[in-house]
């Protein structure tokens, strides 16, 4: 029984060292790890692509309330972005010169109504989700609606708003996704 004991805990020690090499070789090679619902599960590659409509991004969230409320309900990860929240992946739906408007029935980019972009009153817990609003506006050369265009319970810009540039760090492109 004490050898059956010591090999689990050797088998368990080992990949748990394994799992943190591998996440160290992933972040050195511009790896994101994808764990959330906002995408497919799996790995994105960073990318020297330009930030454009359409493309995948990570960015660090702003530092204030609402991302606050999304660490604490844990709608995001924390991380080593400043304020100590995670990275986030969402994909680009607007940039300079659209014009952009959202509300509680859901986002419309350039008078077109984004699929699954209305705003849900309460997450899964029953708690009420800040509701961002703003009227018609064209977007400024530093400013990104940044979206899931897979699920529509995601945590984004019907929530958090614009994103500016300066806060968008990679372009990323799967690499290796699965479907949960």
């Amino acid at each position: 029984m004490k050898m059956t004991l010591k090999i689990l805990a050797l088998i368990v020690l080992t990949m748990s060292a394994g799992v943190f090499l591998l996440s160290i070789i992933f972040r050195l090679s511009g790896i994101y790890i994808n764990t959330t619902p906002s995408f497919p599960l799996g790995l994105y590659k960073v990318v020297n692509q330009p930030v454009t409509k359409g493309a995948y991004v990570s960015f660090c969230p702003p530092q204030d309330a609402i991302f606050e409320l999304a660490v604490a309900r844990h709608y995001i990860n924390p991380g080593d972005c400043p304020g100590g929240y995670g990275k986030l992946l969402k994909r680009v739906f607007a940039q300079a010169g659209d014009s952009v408007s959202i509300d509680q029935d859901g986002i419309q980019v350039n008078g077109q109504l984004l699929p699954n972009s209305g705003q849900l009153v309460l997450d899964a817990d029953g708690q009420p989700l800040p509701q961002f609003h703003f009227a018609k506006q064209r977007l400024d050369v530093y400013e990104y609606l940044l979206l899931s265009d897979t699920n529509p319970q995601s945590f984004d810009a019907r929530y958090f708003g614009l994103i500016r540039r300066a806060q968008i760090k990679h372009v990323v492109e799967p690499f290796l996704t699965w479907r949960s």
